[in-house]
């Protein structure tokens, strides 16, 4: 597999990297959109944009394929598995390596991706017990039952740029293990990540036609909501999209999970650790510079703790280093686009004209370049109304919110329409039970300020933080990736009548 996996257009005025389908790297038909070094602002490669007709044809494609993969033994398909897990593993570094010129966040980051894709994967290679299947013998006279699992057929996967890799890790190798074929959708900001998976699929063993990887923009995506040969569609990103995707999807019949958005709250409670609490802020507030759906971006400070909390936080700030996410010791790189520093740079500026107070503005951050770079931000006094509470914001920004009890923060979490992620930090078990039982969140963290499950669980919020019943990854993927059929036996006797008026009972 190469290490690059950009592609001279056939103009050869600059890279362009393709998309992969049917084993092979396809240039396209001719649309294109940029791609950036966030840390420099300049243009280093272009990506194919699909038409409706490439989606269309890639999806016939795939289904050329899957029948024969679906008829390929288990024990083959999670040598597959296996093998991928080496490969990936053996090249972490050059698949980070891949996110961060793309994306933007430092090596380490990248690096930690691709272990908790590698979760998903290595649940994976237990594919043939997972999709094991049931069986009741004797269930009237005669008669047995059971229950097999299996394949939807061609299925899509539309995943976010704020995880090139780990995402796609989520779902294509759950739907890849239970049978299917594949259309990946990887965001058109940092498409790489996902071209080098798809080779690395290839060098493990996986045929041809079964991950394809098909990069664009809402064309691409409407073709595969309303392509009838895609059967089921998976989407990690922002809430007004994932409605969009669960309705037009639904109503095209097909089989939906669809991921939102996010305001994950951390509680601190007056007997919380201060400096462990303080720390897990920074890093869950400002990772990634804030661009992860598990972020932190609420802090809610209980009773009297507010004044030293925020204080020990904002003298924590200084010392996160910022810079370009290759360089040693960087630990905050830049947001992805020009776009989203704007907007989260729009954040900051309108917090003190809501009422709330900006402690630490990272507005004031100098990075030399051109690069999307903003400093961490922390704002003070913040409360349900203004935009920097109510809106998603993406980015490393901080909200401080006062309340006075426990059950204030509570209420205050439960009446937000986001229900991801959140986190209690107490030294009271009695308190941290409570919590678990009181709050309407899918993803609980105690004294763990970013609750993303082990591979072995399932990934998922509520509310309108997940649009659909499942979730992603784990048990519940194999569930979603999967159909079931019930089969009803029964083998008679040859010496009795074949006329039967009914269900047999004796």
């Amino acid at each position: 597999m190469s290490s690059s996996v950009l592609a001279a257009d056939p103009a050869g005025t600059t890279t362009l990297i393709p998309h992969v389908v049917g084993g092979a790297r396809v240039d396209g038909d001719g649309r294109t959109g940029p791609i950036f070094n966030p840390a420099t602002g300049e243009q280093t490669g272009a990506v194919s944009l699909a038409s409706a007709d490439f989606v269309h044809e890639a999806a016939r494609i795939a289904q050329a394929a899957q029948p024969a993969w679906r008829a390929t033994g288990l024990g083959k398909r999670q040598q597959v598995m296996f093998r991928l897990r080496e490969i990936v593993s053996q090249r972490a570094e050059e698949l980070a390596r891949v996110i961060t010129a793309e994306h933007g966040k430092t090596v380490p980051d990248a690096l930690g991706e691709v272990a908790r894709g590698l979760e998903n994967v290595e649940f994976c290679t237990s594919l043939m017990h997972h999709l094991k299947g049931d069986y009741s013998e004797q269930v009237a006279g005669g008669v047995d039952v059971h229950q097999v699992r299996q394949p939807i057929g061609v299925v899509a996967c539309i995943t976010p740029f704020n995880f090139p890799a780990m995402v796609p890790l989520w779902m294509v190798t759950t739907a890849i293990a239970a049978g299917n074929a594949v259309i990946l959708k990887p965001s058109e900001r940092d498409p790489s990540a996902a071209v080098w998976l798809a080779e690395a699929f290839a060098e493990a063993g996986l045929p041809a036609g079964i991950l394809n990887v098909v990069h664009g923009d809402k064309e691409a995506v409407d073709a595969i909501l309303d392509d009838p040969i895609i059967r089921a569609v998976s989407f990690v990103g922002s809430t007004p999209i994932a409605k969009y995707i669960y309705t037009r999807a639904a109503e095209n019949g097909k089989r939906v999970q669809a991921l939102g958005g996010a305001k994950n709250h951390m509680i601190v409670m007056p007997d919380a650790d201060l400096d462990s609490a303080a720390d897990a802020a920074i890093s869950a507030g400002y990772g990634s510079a804030g661009e992860r759906c598990m972020a932190v971006s609420v802090v809610v400070a209980v009773g009297g703790v507010a004044d030293e909390l925020v204080a020990k936080i904002a003298e924590r700030i200084p010392a996160v280093t910022v810079g370009d996410g290759t360089q040693p010791g960087v630990e905050m790189g830049p947001l992805i686009t020009r776009d989203a520093l704007d907007r989260v740079t729009g954040f900051v500026a309108g917090a003190e004209g809501e009422g709330a107070r900006v402690v630490v503005d990272g507005r004031a951050l100098e990075v030399g370049g051109d690069g999307f770079f903003i400093g961490p931000s922390l704002v003070d006094d913040v409360a349900p109304g203004m935009r920097v509470y109510d809106e998603e914001i993406f980015g490393p920004v901080l909200s401080v919110v006062r309340v006075g009890t426990y059950d204030e923060a509570v209420a205050l979490i439960n009446s937000n329409r986001y229900a991801n992620g959140t986190a209690v930090f107490t030294r009271d078990g009695k308190t941290a039970r409570q919590f678990e039982f009181d709050i309407e969140v899918g993803m609980v963290g105690i004294n763990v300020p970013i609750p993303v499950p082990v591979g072995a669980f399932s990934f998922g919020g509520w509310k309108d933080s997940l649009f659909g019943d499942t979730h992603m990854y784990g048990p519940e993927a194999f569930n979603f990736y999967t159909r079931r059929k019930v089969v009803t036996t029964r083998w008679p006797d040859p010496s009795e009548s074949q006329i039967s008026l009914g269900f047999p009972t004796h």
